[in-house]
């Protein structure tokens, strides 16, 4: 079983259905020393999937005053492959400890 935080799109139901066949469950938890901000998508596949072509993507502060809100998801490694799959191009999956102290993947966008 691995921890996923998510931030943004994969927080919605009917994603979370159509991407892995159910809703995932999870909790509620904290990101500390990132802050969130939006870039616009050029990856037309996951436009394509009816997402919304400004989407939120993290950046690392180091301030403890900066917090991200999010949910943390129990998934399989087979989920997290499909999780993988359904980021847009520019996102990366990378490792981070929650305020709960969960050591979760999350994914944000690449910077240059």
């Amino acid at each position: 079983m691995e921890y996923l935080f998510s931030y943004g799109t994969l927080q919605k139901n009917g994603v979370q259905v159509e991407l892995f066949g159910r809703r995932l469950t999870g909790s509620r938890d904290i990101l500390v020393g990132y802050r969130t901000s939006a870039i616009e998508i050029e990856d037309e596949v996951f436009l394509a999937k009816g997402e919304e072509k400004s989407q939120l993507t993290t950046f690392f502060t180091g301030d403890g005053n900066d917090t991200i809100d999010g949910m943390v998801f129990e998934v399989s490694t087979e989920e997290m492959i499909e999780a993988d799959r359904y980021e847009p191009a520019g996102y990366e999956r990378v490792r981070v400890t929650l305020g709960s102290g969960k050591e979760a993947w999350m994914y944000m966008a690449v910077t240059a």
